[in-house]
Order: C-alpha cells, then structure tokens, then sequence
C-alpha cells in the first residue's frame, strides 16, 4: 500500500513554515495519540504516520530530500547518489522508550513548563543569592542625607579558581548522569516527570578534583566595604537596592544584589509621621498666663523664636512651616508642629504658696473654663 503524502497526512501546503508544520502535528498528534485512545489500533496507526510526517517535514534536509525524491528518499537502502541512505529510513516508534520521547516531547514542551530535549546546559551559570543588609541611622541623618560605609559579610569569586571551583589544572567535567542538563527525564504515558539531577544537584556539572580553599564552590566568604549614598528625606519603611553587590553568581553567572533595609531611631524630641514633625514643649505657669518668647529647636540644627501668647493653654499649637522633615526624591520640606504643656509648679517655697493662695483668692475669673465647670457640676448634684 502506497505510503500518503506527508503534507496531505498533516493538512498542510507544501509552502508551509516551520511554525505552520509543528502547529499541524500538534493538533494531529493530540488527537490521535494512544494514550487519548487506548485500544484504537487505527488511531495508533494514524498517530505513527502523523509523527513520522512530522520528524522528516520539520528537519529541512530531510524535507529537501523529500520534496526531491519523495518516500524513496527514506526507503532503505535507497537514494545512494544523494546522500540520503539507510540512516533516514525504518522508523521505529516506541511509545514507552526514548525514541518516541525524543520527537514527542520536542513539539509539547510547552506542558512541561517549556522544557526541552535541546536545553542548554544548567552550567551555563546562576545569579548568585541576594542579600540584606539592615543600617540603622538617625532622624538628623534621615532628614540631611549621607554617605555612609557598610561593611557585609558575603560570598565573592574564589580568586584560586577563579570561580571554576576546581583545582589548578583541572577543569568541571560533564555529569554523567544527566549528561549536562542538570535535570532527570522520565516519561509516562502522556507526560514527561523531570527533577533535579541528584548528581550534580543541578548544575549539570561534576568537579572531581576540586580547589582547596573554596572546596569546589567557586565562591569565597568575604568582608566588602562599601559606600552608600542615603538620599534626604529616608523613612523606615524605605530600603535600598544595590545591584550585583549581593553574593557571587556561579559558573560565571551574574551577581546577586544588595538590599538596604534603613530603620530611622526614636528621637528623643521629634516624632516623625511622613514629611510633618511634631513635638511637645513644656511651659511654665507663669509663661503660659503672662506670654512671652521661647526658642524652639529644629531638626536642621537651628533655632526658631516663637512668641507664647498670654493665657496659652496646655494642647494648644503652633505651626511652623518648611522646618519639617525633608521629602524623598523631591525638594519640599515638611512643616514642624509645636504643642505646649503647661507644667503646674513643684517643691513650692512657703512664699510661693502663701502669694498662689492669694492669687486664687483674687483672680477666679482668671479661671472661666474650671469656674464653669465647677459651676456645672454644682447643678448636676442639685439635679
């Protein structure tokens, strides 16, 4: 029986692409693949034409030999002038072995996370491991900016090797276990299972003899010193990245990065909420009731003089504009909020209780909001 055209067989021209060649096999395999139909025996039939199709149309030698010399160029023993011989032909389809493996998997690789007989090698390098860093600085530092010298503890190349992680004169060696890959591939029925190489963990590679003073690793621990630029305007919850400072990539891979996580410290005067400061400064009686000028610090260093108004109460504020915290990334300042606490006197002299007595007696209508309130009360308990 004369054997069908491989295009006719996946539905396609005899002009059609790549991309239009595996598309066609994909749908044609899917739907005729033996584990989709168990006991079919046509279907399985239909499924070895269609794959054989697909492995000689997706190669473009071999379709350059098809479309010369048709069939005849792959039957056995044939095509001697052209160079197409015995090699191209017998196909023989194994649905458990690695000869259908290999043509299946190449054209579903997409189930598998888009893995692939033709991976490239594990070994061809891994960024190395990020790494944090936690700096502490305070709210002056926080509010001008700075730099700052860090010092981390961190993997880098192995100056020995190089990073290779094998001794001088030796070189890592291919595994033979998963043959460069780092991975393991079992096949199932319709799936592919694939793990890591326990091998080579991965790496694709073997180190037999390994260099002393990194013990194969390729990588080092170290002490860097580095310089770091905290911008004006950092708060706590900001961090930093510093990229390919982190830990050694190996295989000639890329370098982690560096994360700054800032924790800006308490102040002891200033209470910080975004760009805004606040703080509580204490007045004494007399201040408080007469008035009069005090001087109030400021996170820039300076001094700013404010009059206290007569008869300021305890919880009343002043604002002072543009002497608040600096704003990341941007030139505008925060505003400074001041709060006064009238303090009430302690360790009164004898004199001083004998004239506060006789203020009392004198000046009840100096106190109108506690003379309401007693007032207030008094009515209540009639009440």
């Amino acid at each position: 029986m004369a054997k069908q055209d491989y295009y006719e067989l996946l539905g396609i021209n005899k002009d059609a692409s790549d991309i239009e060649i595996k598309k066609a096999y994909r749908s044609m395999a899917m739907k005729y693949h033996p584990d989709r139909n168990p006991g079919n025996k046509e279907a399985e039939i239909k499924f070895k034409e269609v794959t054989e199709a697909y492995e000689i149309l997706k190669d473009g030698q071999k379709r350059a030999a098809y479309d010369r010399y048709g069939h005849a160029a792959f039957a056995q023993g044939a095509g001697a002038g052209s160079g197409f011989g015995a090699g191209f032909g017998g196909f023989n389809f194994d649905f458990s072995g690695a000869g259908f493996g290999s043509i299946f998997e190449d054209i579903f690789s997409e189930f598998m996370g888009g893995a692939s007989r033709s991976r490239t090698s594990q070994s061809a390098g891994r960024r190395g491991a990020d790494v944090r860093y936690d700096l502490e600085i305070s709210l002056e530092e926080a509010y001008r900016g700075l730099k700052k010298e860090i010092e981390i503890q961190t993997a880098v190349r192995c100056d020995e090797c190089d990073g290779s992680g094998a001794a001088a004169g030796s070189k890592a060696e291919t595994c033979d276990t998963c043959h460069g890959t780092g991975r393991i591939r079992r096949q199932s029925g319709f799936f592919i299972e694939e793990r890591m190489c326990p091998t080579c963990q991965g790496t694709g590679q073997v180190i037999k003899n390994p260099c002393k003073k990194c013990k194969g690793s390729g990588k080092i621990s170290q002490k860097k010193v580095l310089e770091v630029n905290i911008p004006a305007g950092i708060d706590t919850e900001n961090r930093m990245r510093l990229s390919g400072q982190g830990e050694a990539g190996t295989n000639g891979g890329p370098n982690g990065d560096l994360y700054i996580f800032v924790h800006v410290k308490p102040h002891p005067l200033f209470k910080r909420d975004g760009s805004n400061l606040y703080c509580e400064i204490p007045l004494s009686m007399p201040t408080a009731a007469l008035g009069g000028n005090i001087e109030i610090p400021c996170i820039d260093g300076s001094t700013e003089k404010v009059t206290i108004s007569a008869g300021t109460q305890s919880g009343e504020e002043v604002r002072l504009r543009k002497k608040g915290m600096s704003v990341l990334q941007n030139k505008s300042v925060g505003d400074l909020f001041v709060r006064f606490k009238v303090e009430t006197p302690t360790k009164l002299t004898a004199r001083q209780k004998e004239l506060l007595k006789q203020f009392e007696a004198e000046g009840k209508e100096n106190s109108p909001e506690s003379t309401g309130f007693f007032e207030k009360l008094k009515d209540f308990i009639k009440k």
